[in-house]
């Protein structure tokens, strides 16, 4: 009874172990490639439980996976040279997908770092070819698109013989190299110094046609100015002339006796001016006489000096 337990046992478990390496499942991001002594016998893109031939181990069926989603790579620091004969750096990647498991697996052993190989070495010289028939300025410009798709067309062919579809290719950097960014930071610096010199220049054209303009206008004020004041002065000397010769007309006695008062005014005022004079000098005959009129009797009156 214990032989027989042991037998159905055995059974099972052999029953199992066939079961289980005839069983293989495929999820959403996979597809499966089933190889039957090195020949591709079937494949498999949809999710789902799959059954095949036991015994891997004999060369019998083995199931490859590869994946089934959008894959990368990148192209990092690639020098390339424009139609100026500059360098410059370009970085890019490729999304891809394999959409032909079948040719991938028969091109490339289902070897994804192999396809990237291929592909890179291809991505590698369609950037260079691009960038030669250009100049720096198109990749920073509308025409970069276009040649992105250019670049796209030219993996288009190699990446249809491995069985893969490129979806898109971006170029994510083009920078001037070391040598190239100092000499552009030198050029761009000479016309930056030469078209400040120009505005400075021109600056100082402006401030010295508006200094010449205001010292014109300047000097015609200030002639404006002495003009109207001599014609004022003049007007005064002699509007004072006139009032003088009236007042004079009126009553030269008193006029003469002002004008005397006036001159003592302005001689005398002064405590540290000192003046020798005769007492009967005609500058005392106001003080001399006792008469307000300046006039001894019968005399004619004698001028007195003439004040401010």
């Amino acid at each position: 009874m214990s032989n027989r337990l042991a037998a159905i046992l055995i059974g099972l478990a052999v029953l199992l172990v066939l079961i289980y390496s005839s069983v293989f499942v495929v999820n959403e991001r996979q597809q499966a490639v089933v190889v039957r002594f090195g020949q591709i016998q079937d494949v498999y893109s949809e999710p789902g439980l799959y059954f095949k031939l036991p015994f891997a181990f004999a060369d019998a069926d083995r199931v490859q996976y590869v994946e089934d989603q959008a894959l990368r790579f990148d192209l990092d620091n690639i020098r390339v040279q424009v139609s100026g004969g500059k360098f410059y750096e370009v970085d890019a990647f490729v999304v891809y997908n394999i959409t032909d498991p079948r040719r991938f697996r028969e091109t490339v052993s289902g070897d994804r770092e192999s396809a990237e190989a291929r592909l890179r070495t291809r991505l590698d010289a369609s950037l260079r070819r691009v960038y030669g028939q250009r100049s720096f300025e198109a990749a920073l410009s509308d025409e970069r698109s276009s040649m992105m798709q250019e670049i796209r067309s030219d993996l288009k062919a190699d990446a249809e013989t491995l069985g893969v579809t490129i979806s898109d290719v971006r170029i994510r950097r083009t920078d001037l190299t070391q040598e190239v960014s100092q000499q552009t930071f030198d050029r761009m610096k000479a016309e930056r110094l030469a078209e400040a010199e120009l505005i400075r220049a021109r600056g100082n054209e402006e401030g010295q046609r508006r200094r010449a303009i205001a010292d014109r206008q300047v000097v015609e004020l200030q002639a404006e100015a002495q003009r109207d004041s001599e014609i004022l002065r003049g007007e005064g000397d002699a509007e004072r002339n006139r009032l003088f010769a009236d007042a004079f007309s009126r009553d030269p006695a008193f006029f003469e006796f002002y004008r005397s008062m006036r001159a003592y005014t302005a001689s005398l005022s002064d405590k540290s001016t000192t003046m020798v004079l005769s007492p009967d000098s005609d500058f005392f005959r106001f003080f001399n006489s006792g008469v307000g009129t300046g006039q001894t009797s019968g005399a004619a009156p004698v001028p007195a000096p003439a004040g401010n």
